[in-house]
């Protein structure tokens, strides 16, 4: 299996423990405790903010995940190789966890919003390198 596969299997199972560990550890306790009825919960609904951030940290992982798979489909579908692409595609997923884990862990100051909308420049910025290696490898050969 490619680096670049890898790296798309890493974002998935990364957008599921995401999940599991944040909202779905908040939303279980709060139902099997009897504190909150499983039908109260909404998306972006009420509670507390480190709730509403782990939402949106999986929401975010959740819309860029089919990005970057259409991105490694096309390049196992051009037969892009090298090791740019390999370095690109595993700085994506680490840009991925470090905005996630910036958005959850954290109290959202000015700063600490700049340094996540600067992580997740770094996956905008590897996503277009990746577009643009395989778009150049296709019209090469």
């Amino acid at each position: 299996m490619s680096i670049a596969t890898w790296a798309l299997l890493g974002f998935a199972a990364w957008t599921i423990l995401l999940l599991l560990f944040t909202v779905g550890v908040y939303r279980w306790t709060r139902i099997l405790s009897g504190r909150t009825p499983i039908r109260e919960f909404v998306a972006d609904g009420d509670g507390s903010d480190w709730y509403k951030r782990a939402m949106r940290a999986h929401t975010n992982c959740v819309e860029n995940l089919p990005v970057f798979g259409a991105i490694v489909f096309a390049i196992h579908a051009s037969a892009t190789t090298g090791m740019t692409v390999d370095v690109v595609s595993l700085g994506v997923l680490i840009a991925r966890i470090a905005q996630s884990l910036t958005h959850v862990c954290f109290e959202q100051t000015n700063t600490l919003t700049s340094i996540r909308f600067a992580f997740f420049f770094a996956q905008i910025i590897g996503f277009f390198v990746l577009i643009w290696i395989v778009v150049s490898h296709s019209l090469a050969g």
